[in-house]
């Protein structure tokens, strides 16, 4: 039996400030953006080259309050260029902390929701 994480709800205030700072300054892809009615609206966003999605909006039911979801990780293969990547796209991201082997980055959404960049060392690309 196979199990794939495929979409994680983030709670956020601000359906469109949130948007743009995903497609805009993360580099997210906005897969899509939808209002089915009844005040709902259904923004999906893919970091580049996953295989999860975030899902952001309104109308979606009780869910979390906005800045309460902690660490998700988005593993990359060289944390440098990837941290060098998003200050140039205007992120505010940690210095680079190397835990033994596993490197790390942190950085926030306007709403508190916090992400880790993560270099895992088998993953990590060559010299």
């Amino acid at each position: 039996m196979d199990m794939r994480l495929e979409l994680v709800p983030l709670p956020v205030a601000d359906v469109e400030r949130s948007k743009a700072f995903y497609v805009d300054v993360v580099g997210f892809h906005l897969d899509h953006d939808v209002q089915p009615g009844n005040g709902m609206r259904i923004v999906q966003l893919t970091p580049p080259g996953s295989a999860c999605s975030v899902v952001i909006g309104t109308g979606m039911g009780n869910g979390p309050e906005q800045g309460t979801v902690k660490n998700l990780h988005l593993v990359v293969s060289d944390i440098a260029a990837s941290r060098e990547h998003l200050l140039a796209r205007g992120l505010q991201i940690t210095e680079i902390h190397d835990m033994g082997g596993v490197k790390y980055a942190y950085f926030s959404d306007p709403d508190g929701n916090s992400w880790a960049l993560q270099e895992i060392g088998q993953y990590a690309k060559p010299a």
